[in-house]
């Protein structure tokens, strides 16, 4: 828990993501809210009428307030109109979006209600196939004090997708809240016993986390590893076609589907090896949670994974979509477990020093000040008490 900090005590801030379902973006929204606000500063996170609220159910208890938004597509003045408004109503001294939508929408509200704005990427690039999409984004970060990305790798992408310098974009990698889970059942409930072999994967079930790329990879080294057995923890539209692969693979009573669950850590604690075998990423958390908890890891080159992976001295790297490497990777961590073993402590000591959550904090932290400080001088500290012109 962070302590009451002086940077952003006695603040205001919003913050606002178009999804609230369980994924990495909402959990970083969710950490960060709870940590400012015991802090000292006050939260409110503005999340969509029609989603899931699963975010919501984050926040409970933590103090910090939730209001809702609704977009009309594809232009809802009225929700820019209706989150400036919001901003009046909770005296907001600053807007933090995440992701293209908000960006664009938190960018117009914090533009009328006359408050700063800082923007977060976190990996999604849907917004660069259209130039209406593109030229959007360049409108918000024009509007905005600061545009951040969660790896440098997105930052450039993004400066290439926009036609800007990526200097312009400042890189702050996510932070995870790690604890050692209280008790580890996953093999007792999988009824493994102590020479079977569990490889963990987290990840929403969804074609570019590329777990039909780890199904394949399993089903070349079974004879190798007859022990072996294959966990994913989430949800999502492929799950009737993984549990087909598996069985056409022969691994019906190997791959073992978890749906979402909220006790990673301990998931994380009763895996031999864990693999990140996605098409793309910014930075996932699954990844950094796999460090804390020092798993050997094997992981697909793409985004920031590499540099967390410090270009695979503390875990194997290989070629996105290629499951003949994956298969070797994880071969090769299966058949060596003093190299394992090494690999998964020198990933915890690399979470630890880069990637806990307070370290996050406070650099966003120094950015809403920043951000703050360099307001207009005719603008009140707490402008959001006069009405927005709307």
């Amino acid at each position: 828990m962070m302590n009451r900090h002086p940077r952003v005590a006695g603040l205001r801030l919003a913050h606002l993501i178009e999804s609230s379902g369980p994924g990495g973006a909402e959990r970083v929204v969710a950490e960060l809210a709870t940590s400012l606000q015991a802090g000292g500063a006050d939260n409110v996170v503005f999340l969509p009428a029609d989603g899931e609220d699963w975010l919501r159910r984050q926040l409970e208890g933590s103090g910090v307030a939730v209001e809702y938004f609704r977009i009309e597509r594809p232009f809802s003045v009225a929700c820019a109109r209706s989150l400036a408004l919001g901003f009046q109503k909770h005296r907001i001294d600053l807007a933090h979006s995440h992701e293209f939508s908000m960006a664009f929408y938190g960018a117009w509200a914090a533009r009328l209600a006359g408050v700063p704005h800082v923007i977060t990427m976190h990996g999604g690039r849907y917004y660069a196939g259209r130039l209406r999409r593109r030229l959007a984004l360049r409108a918000a970060m024009a509007l905005s004090a600061r545009t951040v990305a969660v790896s440098g790798r997105l930052a450039l992408a993004i400066g290439r997708d926009l036609g800007i310098r990526a200097t312009r974009i400042l890189t702050i990698p996510n932070g995870v809240r790690y604890l050692p889970p209280e008790r580890v059942t996953l093999r007792d409930d999988l009824r493994l016993g102590p020479d079977d072999r569990l490889i963990v994967a987290v990840g929403n079930l969804y074609p570019v986390k590329g777990h039909q790329y780890l199904i394949d990879a399993a089903a070349s080294i079974i004879d190798r590893h007859p022990t072996l057995h294959i966990a994913i923890a989430g949800r999502g539209d492929r799950e009737a076609a993984l549990r087909s692969q598996a069985r056409d693979r022969g691994l019906a009573d190997r791959v073992h589907l978890l749906g979402l669950r909220a006790d990673i850590p301990a998931i994380l604690a009763a895996a031999d090896a864990f693999v990140l075998p996605s098409l793309s990423e910014g930075l996932p958390l699954a990844l950094i949670e796999a460090m804390f908890a020092g798993c050997p890891i094997v992981a697909s080159d793409v985004g920031e994974v590499g540099a967390a992976l410090s270009a695979g001295r503390v875990g194997v790297l290989v070629e996105p979509a290629d499951a003949d490497a994956l298969a070797s990777a994880i071969d090769g961590l299966l058949g060596d477990p003093v190299r394992a073993k090494a690999l998964g402590e020198r990933a915890a000591r690399q979470a630890i020093a880069q990637y806990d959550l307070s370290r996050m904090v406070r650099r966003y932290a120094n950015v809403y000040e920043r951000a703050i400080g360099t307001r207009p001088r005719g603008l009140a500290r707490l402008s959001a008490r006069q009405e927005p012109s709307l």
